[in-house]
């Protein structure tokens, strides 16, 4: 039995400690830039962990001997919250940021100091956020959904600063953002009396890139038709060309065909038949007359 009972407990131990080394490796490394970041991962784990309750909570007043018992386990809860978080933040922060930061037993006030380390970097990555976001331009990738997506995580990240921008900023940020071949669409969006939400734009701007995309591809086919019979037309015509040139020259060469005599090898347009030196050489010979042709 007593075997049985520390089993049971160096299993539930080593599940303990499982757990909490992986919550620990799930907080990262706190550098210049990912304060906020670092900040939200450190209260998922104490929350999950339960440990989370003296950044919550204000220290509770020391105890008298008249304290109850409910005062003594919230005093007891809060020093081991306050512990806890105190070791968990300081793991995850390298010496080098450490050594800036003054001591500080109180896991809340630590907190609170290593924020104000901060602020200088947020107001920069405000900066960056907002320069992106006014700066944006739709490449025609052919997820235009995607992309106002993205657009709107950069307004969810100034939130997290303090600088919120209304939803039909984000509109026209997104419409001030698309190419020349909106511009139709740009402008019976400007010309109507509604306004559309974020998801309402999103939906418009799907609809109308898979408009521009049939266009295109509907005048490609119409263009390639038209090539295509331009060629045809052509090779029509050469054909025709060729072929009456072909005849001509045929022509040309029964024209130009010179008529010479098998006999005396004279070209003055005389036959054999009637070249005068074969009637001469048959009277010698004593050969009757070539006969006359009908």
């Amino acid at each position: 039995m007593h075997e049985l009972y520390f089993i049971v407990s160096f299993l539930f131990y080593f599940v303990i400690a499982s757990s909490i080394s992986a919550n620990l490796n799930n907080i990262p490394v706190l550098n210049g830039s990912n304060f906020k970041k670092w900040k939200e991962h450190v209260m998922i784990v104490l929350g999950c962990m339960d440990l989370d309750y003296a950044l919550r909570e204000d220290r509770p007043a020391l105890l008298t001997s008249s304290g109850t018992a409910d005062q003594k386990g919230s005093l007891e809860k809060w020093e081991r919250s306050n512990r806890m978080s105190l070791m968990i933040m300081k793991h995850s922060i390298p010496d080098t940021i450490r050594g800036a930061i003054p001591e500080e037993n109180d896991a809340k006030k630590f907190l609170t100091q290593i924020a104000d380390r901060f602020t200088a970097n947020e107001k920069v990555e405000t900066s960056t956020i907002l320069n992106k976001l006014v700066s944006m331009r739709y490449k025609e990738k052919g997820n235009i959904r995607e992309y106002i997506m993205e657009m709107s995580n950069l307004v969810t990240r100034l939130k997290a600063f303090k600088l919120e921008l209304s939803e039909d900023i984000v509109v026209h940020l997104v419409l001030i953002s698309l190419p020349a071949q909106f511009n139709q669409f740009k402008i019976s969006y400007n010309t109507q009396k509604e306004k559309w939400t974020l998801n309402e734009l999103i939906a418009q701007c799907v609809q109308e890139e898979e408009r521009l995309k049939q266009d295109v591809i509907e005048s490609a086919h119409l263009t390639s038709n038209y090539q295509g019979n331009c060629i045809n037309k052509k090779r029509k015509w050469s054909n025709k060309e060729g072929n009456s040139g072909t005849s001509h020259h045929m022509e040309q060469q029964k024209q130009d065909k010179v008529i010479t005599c098998f006999f005396c090898k004279r070209t003055d347009g005389h036959v054999k038949k009637d070249c005068p030196k074969y009637a001469n050489w048959r009277a010698k010979k004593g050969l009757p007359k070539e006969p006359v042709a009908n």
